[in-house]
């Protein structure tokens, strides 16, 4: 059996807090596959650092500015300049943290995780 064709607004969407702190709005999923979100953090606003242990990510900045600090054990942690046009990855295991560095413009950011994100 197929899974319906589903559509969903950013504006319809539901609202959810992230453990990292951030405003999380789950889109469109695929069952079991994946899924679709909108994340945003507020003018000079820092998340929380976490890892993720079920889920992977792909970001895409679409919005304001900030900065991403990543670290895999065994590795040595990176800070990359988040962008507009800025696209990144969060493997399982990652702790990652990220801020919003504009003054007056949240940092926005659509992510594909797969599994679906947790609703």
């Amino acid at each position: 059996m197929h899974e319906l064709p589903a559509t969903q607004s950013l504006e319809n969407a539901p609202v959810v807090i992230a453990p990292d702190g951030s405003t999380v709005r789950p889109l469109c999923h695929l069952s079991g596959l994946g899924s679709f979100a909108h994340f945003q953090l507020e003018p000079g606003e820092v998340a929380k650092a976490v890892s993720h242990a079920t889920v992977q990510e792909i970001w895409y900045i679409i919005g304001g500015a900030g900065r991403m600090w990543r670290h895999q054990q065994d590795h040595e942690p990176a800070t990359e300049n988040l962008r507009p046009g800025i696209c990144l990855t969060i493997p399982l295991g990652t702790t990652f943290q990220f801020r919003a560095d504009s003054p007056d413009e949240p940092l926005q950011v659509v992510a594909v995780t797969m599994p679906p994100w947790p609703t």
